[in-house]
């Protein structure tokens, strides 16, 4: 735990006083190094995060009328960028990336909602499927996995998503068509429900080549973790990434207005104190936590 001076909104920029950090696994790659590629000229210390609730302490110059001080507000934090990201009583992000916390929602419940679900409105948007069409959805039992199921479902879908035993009635909770078994056959399993093949695959679980099968010929795979590899047989491979839509308030606004009316849920694992962000990150990589991990900092 560190004290650092207390950061300033400049144009068109809002200070939050943050009540609770979500924990999520990019959180984890920029302690572990796999983000240094993207801040070579940054000194220490790193501060991680990109999910926080709170309220607004401080607007910036330029920032319009569409925010107040004291205002209950979820933002996504660019924790590369200059003001670090949301392991901290005080955040500085731009207004563009700050919309009222969902209605009757609690901080801690409120933090899980942005990065997960933007991520996942990304993917579903990268492979364009229409409505009435079918997508698969892996990985689903995750938090990007979940969101992509309800907002498919939302978005007049039908879907196919994995999940391990365990895990089926929590999928199923979130509105998958169909359930497979999820593991490295997962597309053959896919190819069984569909035998031409999905038109888009949402890959919350990272698999790449190995979910290619379950896709049809000209059909569409979004990936989370970056990957572009060749796919061959048409396939167009959309890697997702969160920041692209960090700063679309239109449609973290369209998020905010889903997690109040049911269509998408908030999922909370635990609530640690803000000073076990230690333990939490254990807790993580561990593997097998259902929902978000996350920090109070109230």
């Amino acid at each position: 735990m560190l004290d650092l001076p207390e950061p300033q909104a400049g144009p068109g920029e809002v200070r939050i006083r943050v009540h609770a950090a979500a924990v999520n696994p990019t959180d984890v790659l920029l302690r572990t190094g796999g983000h240094a590629f993207r801040m070579p000229d940054r000194q220490p210390p790193f501060v991680p995060g990109m999910d926080a609730a709170g309220v607004i302490e401080q607007l910036g110059p330029g920032t319009g009328d569409r925010l107040a001080v004291g205002q209950r507000v979820v933002a996504m934090v660019l924790f590369v960028g200059a003001h670090g990201g949301a392991y901290a009583e005080q955040i500085v992000v731009p207004a563009d990336s700050v919309v009222p916390a969902p209605e009757g929602v609690d901080f801690p419940a409120a933090s899980t909602l942005l990065m997960n679900a933007l991520t996942a409105r990304l993917a579903l948007d990268a492979v364009a499927v229409p409505r009435g069409g079918t997508v698969a959805v892996t990985g689903a039992a995750g938090a990007v996995g979940g969101y992509a199921v309800e907002l498919a479902k939302a978005d007049g879908l039908t879907v196919i998503a994995d999940a391990a035993a365990h895990d089926v009635d929590r999928v199923r909770g979130f509105g998958a068509d169909h359930v497979v078994e999820r593991g490295s056959e997962v597309a053959q399993r896919i190819r069984e429900l569909a035998p031409d093949g999905v038109p888009g695959l949402v890959d919350g679980s990272m698999q790449t080549t190995e979910v290619l099968p379950a896709i049809a010929d000209g059909g569409a795979l979004a990936e989370l973790r970056g990957w572009e590899g060749a796919a061959g047989r048409g396939i167009r491979v959309h890697p997702v990434m969160v920041t692209e839509g960090m700063t679309d308030t239109a449609r973290l606004d369209a998020l905010r207005r889903q997690a109040e009316d049911g269509t998408v849920t908030l999922h909370v694992a635990d609530v640690l104190p803000a000073d076990e962000a230690i333990r939490a990150h254990r807790l993580l990589e561990a593997g097998g936590v259902r929902g978000r991990l996350v920090l109070d900092f109230s």
